[in-house]
């Protein structure tokens, strides 16, 4: 994770934030602030995560990090929302209960819309449902009360459409038979997903988690090997798949990797993202842009405010392949590395809306003038 000395609204405006918001209940143990980033295409939408941060200013910025990829994500993948996220700072493992989520929900009920929540790493259906009890700003709820459900499965298939955009790339064919995939994270909801889907198109699987247990259904189903913690980034293989937490791609582990693609769900990858994008690049490996290649699981609660049809989501997330291709073709054309590339196309379509919203709002005003005058 990348690290700072500023100040904080210096770090806020750094990362160009509408607004950020520090929620505390010191009865009920909530310590937790909100991030929106852009609001430019509509409503922030983000998931919550719990975590035991190692101090406040870890918290922030993984706020900040994760709803300015927010914003990227839903301008790339043609969505007319905002970007913005939430952190909740505790083990989600040991100190869940239903007054810190509800007690969440007032806080994101008194944003009025701005900021709409989903499960993250960390939280799941239960918690977003006891959030519900106190705003209807909250996707990623349980199909019985009007949702989706578990998103993971969407997020696992725009994943694995886009390993197959990056390996056609690479290999000249979408063929995943024999592939060798590295998948980190493996016993995460998605990761699992990310498994089957991998091992139904014939790759050949290496997995690791930081809860081993999760991992003997995933070597007994779909004949896996697990690999340790010192393996993780040293063994050769075509594929590496981070599906767990962000910053693991940095100066330590990018001289470690031996393969030819970094294509995963995971958040946050690069360390520091212009530094560690070209690194890979002069490296030789084909980076896919997390927040382009992970987008399914916005897809998928962004289709719960439109009324959720899982078919529709899963089409809708195979765009990914395109919009990956699209941005490893300016990457080559351009010269630049692809995380620069889906950056100035994410960009290029908030830049697009807000002059045509600036347009709009000189005209409304120059007409009010003439009436009046």
């Amino acid at each position: 994770m990348e690290k700072h000395s500023y100040p904080t609204f210096d770090l806020i405006e750094s990362y160009g934030h509408e607004q950020v918001v520090y929620c505390s209940n010191k009865e009920l143990g909530l310590k937790a602030i909100i991030g929106i980033h852009n609001t430019t295409l509509g409503p922030a939408l983000g998931g919550t995560r719990m975590w035991n941060y190692a101090s406040d200013e870890e918290a922030l910025v993984d706020v900040l990090r994760l709803s300015r990829g927010m914003t990227y994500k839903a301008a790339v993948s043609g969505l007319n929302l905002g970007g913005g996220k939430a952190v909740i700072i505790g083990d989600s493992r040991t100190q869940k209960t239903e007054g810190l989520f509800r007690a969440f929900g007032r806080f994101v009920e008194g944003l009025s819309g701005r900021y709409i929540t989903a499960e993250d790493v960390g939280t799941g259906i239960k918690d977003m449902e006891f959030i519900m009890m106190e705003t209807r700003h909250v996707t990623g709820v349980s199909i019985e009360l009007g949702g989706s459900g578990d998103p993971s499965p969407v997020t696992a298939y725009g994943t694995y459409v886009g390993i197959k955009a990056c390996v056609n790339e690479v290999y000249g064919n979408d063929s995943l038979k024999g592939k060798k995939v590295i998948i980190q994270g493996a016993g995460g909801n998605v990761g699992k997903h990310l498994c089957k889907y991998l091992f139904d198109d014939g790759a050949v699987l290496y997995v690791n988690d930081i809860y081993q247990e999760k991992l003997k259904s995933i070597v007994t189903d779909y004949k896996a090997k697990i690999i340790n913690d010192d393996e993780l980034y040293s063994t050769e293989a075509d594929v590496f798949s981070p599906a767990a937490l962000g910053g693991i791609l940095n100066d330590e582990t990018i001289p470690k990797l031996k393969v030819k693609i970094v294509a995963g769900a995971a958040n946050n990858q690069l360390g520091h993202e212009e530094e560690h994008g070209k690194m890979l690049n002069e490296k030789g490996i084909l980076y896919a842009p997390d927040y382009v290649i992970n987008a399914g699981g916005l897809i998928n609660v962004y289709n719960e405010l439109e009324g959720y049809n899982r078919e529709r989501a899963l089409k809708q997330a195979s765009g990914i392949y395109d919009i990956l291709k699209n941005v490893i073709n300016i990457s080559k054309s351009e010269k630049i590395t692809t995380e620069v590339a889906s950056k100035k196309l994410a960009e290029e379509r908030i830049n697009a809306v807000s002059n045509a919203k600036r347009i709009r709002i000189y005209r409304d005003v120059s007409m009010f003038k003439m009436r009046n005058q």
